[in-house]
């Protein structure tokens, strides 16, 4: 069966999203509460982010068994509850797929140490040096060293993230079956599709070159508060993402032909050229890049995108997520934004709460427990920001609604924010998803686009031969090129403070 290729997709991260039971955690009943919220929305499919079993050093991104649900979100009686009533209101369910690494806890890592020869394949264990020193100079992408010496095995053990999350040996044939076990179990489960992380990432040179250092140019971009170590180097054999473009393929046998199944590109300067190796036929339907986040949706970031790809639809839109702070400034701004993503012919990612127009909170450094947050502090990318729990209601009892207990971050929305949301921004978040729909935006053809500084002017063709054009400007006023006729629908209300944007069919 023929599945949406370019749906509207509502990002859950679950412990943030509702709670059930006063633990002050979200979980999956909580979540199935929520769902007819979420389909009044208009959205078609919701994407979970990992609701395995984890110690959480990671917000459970350090999965300990991809199987099986960890306690502090239910059961799987609540996942198929959930993912019942979610079919029911016609909304699909994508689950998150770790595959680059497992937690340290996990009882292959564990079975490694041991002496377990078979379970240590499923890793990337090495000697020392001669002189003692790791097997070459790779770094996490968190700054860090990538390697890790274990007593026990008298080796060194490889990590592109935290010491707690060694990588996963994806070339062992034992991982790929087991990764086809779990993805089948979960598709018998009724779940519609995946979503990769870090795909990128999956797979680096076997004979472990060192990294050479970046170029000048880039060392001198990356400079400044924001630095990591890691992009000083050129990661020319700690990431082989075209090697990763061709294992997709195996992701997509071991799913199914009807499963949807996107992931996440976070390599840098070919972010675009590498979704399109993804995205080819048998591979995944579509892979979202840092480029819209990084550049908050400019005009030039999309002329840019469109320039450098042959098929916008094959790219998914979005600005915020569990990794990376709220974009919202919490003024009309937001409404532009949301007109334009709806606008881009690709899928289109929004992460809870942007529909409230929620902005970054602010929290003290002993209310975060994101090790990334911590590492860089204060300067650090603000992850544990955007996972403050979400407010459902302006009045603050039972924190907004969230939870009976103590909410397991805290939370203090302003509650004018949160009723603007409720009465302006969700009802228009509703009206844009459901004009993309009815005018098949999502899987149109580009078939113009240029950036005049602040100013992106679109035209995009449909499968149905509709032509529409949109105009939008981010601060620069109202464009003098826009046409003479009444636009289809238009963003530009009277506090915008120059934001504009405009969709004509033409």
């Amino acid at each position: 069966m023929e599945h949406n290729k370019t749906p509207a997709i509502c990002q859950i991260y679950p412990r943030s999203f509702q709670d059930s039971n006063g633990s002050g955690t979200g979980d999956l009943p909580g979540i199935t509460r929520r769902l007819d919220q979420i389909a009044d929305l208009g959205v078609d499919a919701i994407w979970l982010s990992p609701i395995y079993v984890s110690p959480m050093i990671d917000g459970g991104y350090d999965i300990v068994d991809h199987r099986h649900i960890d306690p502090m979100f239910g059961t799987l009686d609540d996942f198929d509850t959930m993912v019942a009533k979610a079919h029911d209101l016609g909304l699909q369910v994508y689950l998150d797929q770790v595959l680059n690494h497992t937690s340290d806890q996990s009882p292959w890592f564990q079975d490694a140490i041991a002496g377990d020869e078979g379970k240590a394949d499923h890793y990337l264990w090495r000697d020392p040096k001669p002189d003692g020193s790791p097997p070459n100079n790779w770094l996490s992408q968190f700054g860090l060293p990538a390697w890790h010496w274990n007593h026990q095995r008298r080796q060194y053990y490889y990590s592109q993230f935290l010491p707690q999350q060694p990588c996963l040996n994806l070339r062992c044939p034992g991982v790929q079956d087991a990764i086809a076990t779990q993805m089948r179990g979960w598709r018998d489960r009724g779940v519609d599709g995946f979503r990769f992380d870090v795909v990128t990432a999956f797979l680096w040179d076997e004979v472990m070159k060192d990294n050479p250092p970046a170029r000048p140019e880039v060392q001198d971009k990356v400079a400044g508060e924001n630095f990591n170590p890691y992009t000083y180097q050129d990661h020319v054999y700690d990431m082989l993402p075209g090697d990763g473009a061709a294992y997709a393929e195996n992701l997509r046998k071991w799913a199914g032909d009807d499963a949807y199944l996107f992931g996440e590109n976070t390599s840098g300067n070919q972010s675009i050229e590498l979704a399109m190796a993804f995205t080819q036929p048998g591979r995944l339907d579509a892979v979202y890049t840092t480029d819209l986040p990084e550049g908050r949706g400019s005009p030039a970031t999309i002329a840019d995108m469109v320039n450098r790809s042959d098929s916008l639809h094959r790219i998914a839109g979005w600005l915020s997520s569990h990794d990376q702070p709220r974009h919202s400034r919490g003024d009309a701004s937001d409404l532009v934004l949301a007109l334009q993503m709806a606008f881009l012919p690709g899928p289109w990612i929004i992460y809870q709460g942007e529909d409230l127009s929620l902005p970054q909170p602010k929290l003290a450094k002993g209310d975060v427990t994101d090790p990334l947050d911590l590492l860089y502090w204060p300067d650090g990318p603000g992850r544990e920001g955007a996972r403050v729990p979400v407010p459902w209601t302006a009045d603050r009892t039972d924190h907004h609604g969230f939870t009976s207990g103590m909410p397991w971050l805290p939370m203090a929305w302003d509650g004018k924010t949160v009723q603007r949301g409720l009465n302006v921004v969700r009802p228009f978040y509703r009206e844009v998803i459901g004009l993309r729909r009815d005018h098949d935006w999502a899987g149109a053809q580009v078939i113009a686009c240029e950036a005049d500084g602040d100013v992106l002017d679109m035209t995009i063709q449909t499968q149905t031969d509709q032509r529409f054009r949109g105009l939008f400007s981010h601060g620069a006023g109202q464009p003098g090129n826009c046409p003479d006729t009444e636009p289809l629908f238009r963003a530009d209300p009277a506090d915008a403070q120059g934001w504009f944007g405009a969709i004509w069919q033409v």
